[in-house]
């Protein structure tokens, strides 16, 4: 949820300008678009103040997070404890042939700002909660107080106005000396309110215009609408362009109501209609609950409906097809932003991958990983065909950790960084907690021994835009590079799924990247493990740690054989003891029993 938060925020850096465009359109469109029309696009941006809370999939978005890593915070490398992992065996099975060792990360430094924004947040819905609740009550107040209509004048017009506006559900109407304007409040019973003090004076013209005002309400169901721009406004209340948006949308409400009255009668009554208005100005006043819709207004808004009765002219067909175009290029423009403002596409925590293809099967490979949660999944390249255990967690995002390195070995040699000649980088001097990080390395040794100080050097020389402009062109997970830069990959903001590690190191091994081949060949040098009679097996093993447990492991890799190649990816989660050789460990044994490796 934190990081939701940080998320949250930046989507409403977004969700402003879209109310900047918005109005913008509204501007230029305005002789174009009917009353009603300009109150409708509102409805867009309503529905856009969802999109946050929506799982959508976005590309290349994340990186928009990138300058928020400060903020964030991200796992220390050297925080914690640390301690080496040795993995497993050989897949000849009697020589250690691969270590992979990994330091603890501390899982509270990349959380306190997001829980700081959130709690915050949290704070300000519940203010806002209270003050629709005390709104509420005194509309509960109101309605405890209220009589029904009894004036036989009035209630002789009302169901005048009803058969005039074909309204066949009978409203209540209700009379109160707690209200300076009519309203209409109700959800699923909506129910109007005049004001005693209207119906002691009262005037037929005037009346009618009233409650044909109210009955517009109804009509377009405005008391709905009010609901959901209440909801907005608690959800929102700390961003003043969605306040000052939902201002307006009240206020091109009445308007549309009015042209829509006005669309009613005749054009020698328009003017009485506004003067409707104008004689009752000084009596009605700002709505007082949250969720009703009526006739009242201040003086600004008085003066601009005024205004807009004063101009009205009943719309040709060529003006309301000019309005229908131009709310259909405005809605097009709105929607087609809508992905840039989705929380949840930022995040990425799943792979959106089409699992309807023939060529899928599940496997149920549960007794192999016990007690921990994950997945394995297989690609037989010659035939096309996908195994997969645990499809939820085939698609699920975690951190790559080590696994990240070939990648990263790769954007280095791309780069010039080190050559597949040269891939010496000199220790730095400082003192690890392993004895083979406190040494010179090539990237033979750095991949064997998962050493980080050689793979961050990499990232420091080809700096932040060099590597985000690799992990965008290679799509790798959730491309979110916004974590610390010497870490992002380790249990922080990149993430990446079984299936999408597969698909990648299919590329890597056909070098459907255009890199030059030899430097694809240098990284596949790296992660070779072993070749028998059998094959050529190439792996990469990845753990995460977290406050000094082992969360997070991994086995990727693939195995060439004579007529065929194989492309695996296991992950395991748990609480602790989740490590990179338990992860090869299943692993090997499943490739045993599928007779693809002995």
């Amino acid at each position: 949820m934190a990081g939701f938060m940080i998320r949250f925020l930046i989507c409403n850096v977004f969700i402003s300008g879209i109310i900047g465009i918005l109005l913008i359109a509204k501007r230029i469109f305005k002789n174009n678009l009917s009353s009603r029309m300009q109150y409708n696009l509102w409805f867009l941006l309503l529905g856009l103040l969802v999109v946050p809370f929506i799982p959508f999939r976005l590309i290349g978005f994340p990186q928009i997070f990138s300058w928020l890593g400060s903020l964030r915070g991200s796992p220390s490398s050297n925080a914690g404890t640390a301690m080496g992992e040795t993995i497993g065996t050989a897949p000849t099975g009697n020589v250690n042939w691969m270590n992979d060792f990994t330091l603890s990360v501390n899982s509270e430094a990349s959380s306190i700002a997001g829980y700081i924004l959130l709690g915050i947040w949290i704070v300000g819905i519940l203010a806002m909660i209270i003050l629709v609740i005390k709104s509420s009550l005194r509309l509960r107040n109101l309605e405890k107080s209220a009589l029904p209509l009894q004036n036989n004048e009035v209630r002789r017009l009302y169901h005048h106005c009803l058969e005039e506006m074909r309204i066949h559900r009978d409203i209540p109407v209700y009379s109160t000396a707690f209200l300076k304007s009519p309203i209409i409040v109700g959800l699923l019973k909506p129910c109007i309110y005049l004001p005693i003090h209207l119906i002691s004076d009262y005037n037929e013209s005037d009346m009618r215009y009233m409650l044909l005002h109210e009955l517009q309400h109804y009509k377009y169901h405005d008391t709905i609408a009010s609901y959901l721009m209440n909801l907005a406004g608690v959800v929102y209340w700390f961003n003043p362009l969605v306040w000052y948006a939902l201002k307006e949308m009240r206020n091109d409400r009445e308007v549309a109501c009015d042209t829509s009255v006005l669309k009613m009668l005749e054009e020698d009554a328009y003017e009485d209609y506004g003067n409707t208005l104008i004689n009752f100005a000084e009596k009605v006043s700002l709505t007082p609950f949250p969720f009703a819709a009526g006739l009242g207004g201040n003086m600004k808004q008085m003066k601009r409906r005024i205004i807009n009765i004063a101009s009205y002219e009943k719309p040709t067909f060529m003006k309301r097809l000019k309005g229908m175009t131009a709310f259909m290029l405005t809605a097009v423009l709105l929607l087609g932003l809508a992905p840039f403002i989705s929380t949840y596409a930022a995040d990425g925590n799943h792979y959106q991958w089409n699992a309807s293809s023939e060529n899928i099967s599940y496997v149920d490979l549960s007794t192999y990983f016990g007690e921990y949660e994950g997945s394995f999944v297989l690609y037989d390249l010659e035939n096309d065909t996908w195994s997969i255990h645990d499809m939820e967690h085939a698609t699920l995002r975690v951190a790559p950790n080590s696994t990240y390195k070939i990648y990263d070995a790769l954007f280095g040699l791309e780069e010039g960084v080190i050559t597949p000649e040269n891939t010496f980088i000199a220790w730095d001097g400082k003192n690890y907690p392993f004895d083979t990080w406190n040494t010179d390395q090539t990237l033979q040794s750095a991949m064997s021994n998962s050493v980080n100080w050689y793979f961050q050097s990499l990232n420091e020389q080809l700096g932040v835009p060099s590597v985000n402009k690799y992990i965008q062109q290679i799509k790798y997970g959730n491309e979110n590079m916004s974590g610390n830069f010497s870490s992002y990959w380790m249990e922080s903001s990149l993430k990446i799924s079984p299936i999408e590690q597969i698909e990648l190191l299919t590329k890597l091994q056909n070098n459907s990247f255009g890199f030059a081949p030899e430097n694809v060949n240098a990284v596949k040098d790296a992660i070779f493990l072993s070749s028998s009679d059998a094959g050529t097996f190439y792996g990469k093993t990845g753990t995460g740690r977290v406050d000094g447990q082992d969360v997070n492991g991994w086995f990727i890799g693939y195995i060439e054989t004579a007529d065929n190649t194989y492309f695996f990816a296991t992950n395991i989660g748990a609480d602790s003891d989740a490590t990179g050789g338990n992860a090869t460990e299943i692993t090997m044994s499943i490739l045993s029993d599928m007779n693809i490796w002995k």
